[in-house]
């Protein structure tokens, strides 16, 4: 063969394989770009889905430690409650994720499992209440609900803060665009 056909086509093969390797990286980054959107959208929803289920819970059970309700008005919703933080712990332990995320996802996990704590607690002082006559045990009562109250509230925050964490965070593996296989 000639050299005047070889050198061009030479260069011509030299840049598909430039070509296609660029185009593998490129679809890498965007695939991972596209997980890590779908899970942050996963994980907002769910905190807005937890937000919006503990807010009803805490009116309640505020109205309850102002004794504006009785203690049995409260225990059908305490009990749908419960039974909704057991799905949503289960869904944020079952959400994928990157590695650069693990940290605050774990923590979302525990605070779901902590606001499920604190309710408890509130289910054991409208048990006391129900229980007892007005006298025994009424105190007692009054501030398990009251420290189930104020951790259901921290919980609450705590969950809208690492959703924040979760969102802001950045992937902490990056394509490398010609480099090797490697990610850093």
């Amino acid at each position: 063969m000639p050299v005047e056909l070889i050198l061009p086509l030479a260069i011509f093969v030299a840049l598909v394989v430039v070509f296609v390797v660029v185009l593998r990286r490129v679809s890498l980054l965007l695939a991972e770009s596209r997980e890590t959107a779908t899970f942050r959208i996963r994980v907002e929803d769910l905190a807005k889905r937890i937000d919006t289920t503990l807010a009803t819970i805490i009116a309640q059970i505020d109205a309850l430690r102002r004794q504006q309700i009785e203690a049995e008005e409260i225990v059908g919703p305490l009990d749908a409650t419960l039974e909704a933080l057991l799905a949503y712990s289960e869904e944020a332990r079952g959400v994928g994720g990157p590695p650069a995320v693990a940290g605050p996802k774990a923590a979302f996990a525990a605070e779901i499992d902590r606001a499920d704590r604190a309710l408890q607690m509130v289910e054991h002082g409208c048990a006391i209440l129900g229980s007892v006559s007005s006298g025994q045990r009424f105190a007692e009562a009054q501030t398990a609900i009251k420290r189930g109250y104020l951790n259901v509230l921290h919980a609450r925050e705590a969950i809208a803060r690492h959703a924040t964490e979760i969102a802001a965070a950045r992937a902490g593996e990056q394509v490398k665009w010609l480099g090797g296989r490697d990610r850093t």
